[in-house]
């Protein structure tokens, strides 16, 4: 059976990652195996600690994304001392021990073993030495919102989904960027102005402060448009940022608290703004509400 190995981060699994999948499929062909490499989490985290970036998929998301796009099995790289002080012709020698690939298919600024030394042209030489095919996959490019052709990338992303343009970063990423985390106790406080949230903890990668449209799926697989506030609650005098999620028509079952939830961002709807009272608050957020819901429904 020929076996198509791809080796990387694949944080988010954009559609320049999609494409290595779909010429590892091509490689290997129908009847053959897929298999995609994925480093979790980022090597940078171990070589400059506190430098890496966040993170855009936690790795269960990250492996179900890659099956979804074609891998046949995802193996979790951890970047330990030992693996990054490997030389890249020791890196790719162990690959080729472990899954005996017939081809390896990698974009053309991949950059692998100690010191980032070893390059696309590094590969081939390899391939050539220990019998297998370098495939370089060529950088996909994507129109924005606003015209502008771009490379996909996962720096790309994140600096979208910074900026709070969430429509641009799922054209990046092929789908819209979701949100995974944990409901945790706030102050309360929505409850009180008849607009309860779910505060969700996460690990990944958060968007800049503001409103947004989103579609929430809930452990029991419902699914429901919500509201999405991210930032520190200026009218209330917050300090630190949260994402708070006000679910549209629907009462999460399992508790208040310690259940997941998944928050795909459809659009951005305004700025995080002070408001002079509560009444003030209370109308805009009926607003975003009905906005809301027109968009997920639309």
């Amino acid at each position: 059976m020929a076996t198509a190995v791809t080796i990387g981060n694949f944080d988010g699994v954009h559609l320049g990652h999609a494409a290595l999948i779909r010429a590892a499929r091509e490689a290997a062909g129908q009847s053959g195996r897929v298999v995609a490499m994925a480093f979790d989490p980022h090597p940078i985290s171990r070589l400059r600690p506190g430098m890496a970036p966040a993170r855009l998929t936690g790795f269960d998301h990250r492996a179900a994304l890659l099956r979804s796009a074609g891998a046949d099995e995802v193996e979790r790289l951890e970047p330990t001392e030992a693996l990054l002080a490997e030389t890249p012709e020791e890196f790719i020698r162990n690959v080729v021990l472990r899954y005996r690939p017939s081809v390896i298919v990698e974009g053309n600024d991949f950059h692998f073993g100690k010191g980032r030394a070893g390059t696309p042209a590094t590969l081939d030489v390899l391939g050539r030495a220990w019998g297998f095919r370098a495939v370089v996959v060529p950088p996909v490019e994507v129109e924005l919102s606003d015209q502008l052709m771009v490379r996909a990338s996962s720096s790309l992303v994140r600096w979208l989904l910074a900026h709070g343009r969430v429509r641009d970063a799922a054209i990046v990423l092929g789908r819209p960027y979701e949100l995974r985390g944990e409901v945790v106790r706030g102050d309360q406080r929505g409850r009180t102005i008849g607009f309860p949230t779910a505060n969700i903890a996460t690990d990944c990668h958060v968007p800049g402060d503001g409103v947004y449209a989103a579609r929430a799926t809930l452990p029991d697989g419902r699914v429901a448009a919500a509201a999405v506030n991210i930032g520190t609650r200026p009218t209330f005098a917050g300090a630190d940022r949260r994402v708070e999620a006000h679910l549209i028509g629907v009462t999460p079952g399992g508790g208040e608290y310690g259940w997941r939830c998944a928050l795909s961002l459809i659009s951005r709807l305004r700025d995080q703004v002070r408001f002079d009272s509560v009444d003030h608050l209370r109308t805009q957020l009926s607003s975003d509400v009905a906005r809301a819901r027109d968009l997920i429904s639309a």
